[in-house]
């Protein structure tokens, strides 16, 4: 008659000392991101919260009460010289983001597909105003302007945000160039379409994410330039213009509000964005049928 022998179960492996200090490392990542988007974001929160402030006197650097009066568009609209900087501010901003983005798109086309005499140099050029003080620009630009006999005012504010920011469209629209696949516009063309058809029916679909977000940054860049503008602004005034300016006898709440909703609308637009991703994530692809 056979026997049953009984076995016992093993006991688990005991952990080895690097999967140990693993462990205790993993805190660290977490922490470490944490503590920067606290460091990104209570300077916005403390902005939202200072738009509901009721301040006693001209300056809004200390919480007196709750309020949501600078919320009404009497009050928000209150003074006539902020609304003409908000007025200014957004409209240089969507001149000098259309302009630096159609040439900037162009440019990173021609620098990914196209090999021609001068290309590093451009490159190298491209990168300069990235990498040079916003002073020394200033500076260089109004030494340009006066040379030239212009009178400095909302149209050289204009030339001065398309001179820096068209170097960051170049940059975020090729990072999406570079890794395009040619063989989509191949075979387009192999289907009897045209570079003019083939370029809005293929190429321009593939890359309006990055141009998007090209434009998106050069916007506000745009916006919030201050050192730049101030050398070349002349009587023209700003958003950073007039905050500067009016620090000097207090900030109205009306400033923080009006970031809020700037803030806002960006937010907005990123959740749209992520939730449009994920439902085209989501569709599924159409069944192949066999044979």
């Amino acid at each position: 008659m056979a026997t049953q022998v009984e076995t016992k179960p093993t006991a688990p492996p005991a952990p080895g000392p690097h999967k140990e200090r693993r462990k205790k490392r993993a805190w660290i990542l977490p922490t470490y991101t944490g503590v920067i988007i606290a460091y990104l974001f209570i300077p916005i929160l403390v902005m939202i919260m200072f738009g509901f402030n009721e301040p006693a006197g001209r300056y809004n650097f200390q919480w007196e009460g709750f309020t949501t009066k600078w919320y009404n568009p009497d009050r928000l609209l209150e003074f006539e010289d902020l609304n003409e900087a908000v007025k200014n501010s957004l409209l240089i901003g969507v001149i000098s983001t259309f302009v630096s983005t159609v040439f900037g798109s162009l440019i990173a086309l021609a620098l990914t597909r196209h090999r021609f005499r001068g290309r590093a140099g451009l490159n190298l050029g491209l990168f300069l105003p990235m990498a040079s003080p916003e002073v020394v620009l200033g500076v260089a630009l109004l030494a340009l302007f006066v040379s030239l006999n212009v009178n400095t005012g909302f149209v050289t504010i204009v030339i001065s945000h398309v001179m820096f920011c068209i170097s960051y469209v170049v940059v975020t629209v090729k990072a999406r160039t570079s890794g395009f696949d040619r063989s989509l516009e191949d075979a387009a063309k192999d289907l009897g379409a045209d570079p003019w058809t083939t370029f809005w029916t293929v190429t321009f679909p593939l890359i309006f994410p990055g141009i998007l977000a090209a434009s998106l940054l050069a916007f506000a860049l745009s916006v919030d330039d201050y050192v730049i503008t101030s050398f070349n602004a002349g009587g023209t005034v700003t958003i950073p213009l007039w905050v500067y300016g009016a620090s000097r006898i207090g900030v109205p709440p009306q400033v923080n509000v009006m970031g809020t909703l700037l803030f806002g609308i960006g937010v907005i637009y990123v959740l749209v964005s992520i939730f449009r991703g994920r439902r085209q994530g989501a569709v599924p692809s159409p069944p192949v049928k066999a044979g």
